[in-house]
């Protein structure tokens, strides 16, 4: 096998990233693009000691779960890699992803049900990140996303998973941002103003947040001119808020924010609690699904008389706050201290009194305490936990755990990890929240030890 060799052969089934898998000469050959059942002619274009990499050259015979995109720039836009999957397809696609992976690197073997649907499978993204640039010669602002494997950015005029609304505001940011003498950023020469615009849009109510993160430490007359009118322009965008990062970095927010015209956040309703969205506030893309999974903790919860629940990672205590009533107490903990103050807002909003909150990372507060908690919901970021929290979590949990990952490789790590330690996995259901992408959701139930 050689870079640049050409192969026939049989898609057999997705990676978890996504990708398609065949076998050539008895080597993994992940291919972009396809889909289980293919039959294509595939050119490999990356060959490591495990593995190869290829792309198709020819569909020769398309699988029977092949439909065509609804978008029309899904080929060449980076965000909707599985668009050409029929979506019930794609939902037991996620499945065994979740079960291929608690198999090959948990070494857990369980019944893992369908995954959950989306209840919208269009429209469904209410965060909206816009890297933007400007072309060398003309100067037009470019706005959308990265072409896959780059940081060049394709011009998105319309992108049918988000609300419709966005399209037209993103639009007059490129159309009028030249007005105020405000340029693209270029993340090259680390010149330019406008590094990203960020909408966050409420489920509830349609009304829209806009920040804009500028490359500077402080905002100009120009930036916040355009931030007036972008506030003035569109009924439906509440507030406008300029943030302010020169560093050279791929992160997207600066530390420093503030409301140039309007509100500086909007509202939105989970199940029966209602919630505040700040600019940097982390909360779920997809509401109408972070419900269905909302709704499924909660159910866990109940089987539980009046428990008292540890809410780890708890970002604005989103969960907490769910569950609130039907616990006696819910101690929430995040290390990031703006969403603890956020969740103090929420508590008050929602008129919610047996939550306490701490600004603290999970493994200190909980070395700091002797208290046991009856349930942990534990809801990492996407690199799972550390192996300090979970024998932290272990030692202060009376009967079980209930751990929600948006990763199935660390979830599949950190479950091996609470099984050594006697542990007992007792159900693992897949939620779609990221519709027409290899991310997939996952709550665990995992019972604890009671002899320990």
């Amino acid at each position: 096998m050689n870079i640049g060799s050409q192969y026939i052969t049989n898609i057999e089934k997705l990676s978890n990233l996504g990708t398609g898998i065949c076998h050539v000469d008895g080597c993994v050959v992940f291919v972009e693009n396809a889909c289980p059942e293919d039959k294509v002619k595939i050119k490999i274009t990356n060959i490591s000691k495990s593995y190869a990499n290829a792309s198709i050259s020819e569909i020769i015979s398309p699988s029977k779960y092949r439909v065509e995109p609804f978008c029309p720039m899904q080929n060449v836009c980076g965000s909707c890699q599985l668009q050409f999957i029929d979506y019930n397809y794609q939902l037991e696609l996620k499945q065994q992803i979740v079960k291929d992976t608690l198999h090959s690197i948990g070494s857990i073997d369980i019944d893992v049900p369908k995954t959950i649907p989306s209840p919208d499978t269009k429209c469904y993204r209410h965060k909206i990140q816009y890297p933007i640039s400007q072309t060398k010669v003309s100067k037009r602002l470019l706005a959308g996303y990265y072409k896959p494997h780059s940081h060049d950015i394709l011009n998105i005029k319309y992108c049918p998973i988000q609300p419709e609304i966005c399209d037209e505001i993103i639009d007059y940011i490129r159309e009028k941002a030249s007005e105020y003498k405000i340029s693209g950023y270029d993340e090259k020469t680390h010149l330019g103003e406008l590094r990203h615009a960020i909408f966050r849009v409420s489920a509830d109510n349609g009304d829209i947040l806009v920040t804009l993160v500028i490359n500077a430490k402080k905002s100009t007359k120009n930036t916040e001119n355009f931030a007036q009118a972008l506030y003035k322009n569109f009924e439906s965008v509440k507030g406008v808020c300029l943030n302010f990062n020169d560093k050279s970095t791929n992160v997207i927010f600066g530390k420093n924010t503030i409301c140039v015209a309007g509100e500086n956040f909007i509202t939105e309703k989970i199940l029966d609690k209602t919630f505040k969205i700040g600019a940097d506030t982390f909360f779920q893309v997809n509401p109408k699904s972070a419900e269905n999974i909302f709704s499924y903790v909660k159910e866990e919860i109940k089987k539980t008389k009046e428990p008292t629940i540890l809410d780890a990672y708890a970002g604005i205590a989103t969960f907490g706050i769910i569950v609130s009533d039907c616990a006696k107490k819910v101690v929430s903990v995040e290390s990031n201290s703006s969403s603890i103050e956020t969740a103090k807002d929420v508590l008050n909003l929602n008129n919610i009194n047996n939550i306490e909150l701490f600004a603290e990372d999970t493994a200190k507060y909980l070395k700091s305490v002797k208290r046991k908690f009856d349930i942990t919901i534990l809801d990492p970021p996407r690199k799972g936990c550390t192996k300090e929290s979970l024998d932290e979590t272990l030692k202060h949990t009376k009967s079980k755990i209930i751990y929600v990952s948006c990763n199935p490789a660390t979830l599949a790590r950190d479950l091996k990890y609470l099984a050594g330690k006697g542990c007992r996995i007792t159900s693992v259901q897949p939620f779609d929240m990221f519709c027409h992408t290899y991310h997939v959701e996952t709550v665990t139930v995992i019972e604890l030890n009671q002899g320990d």
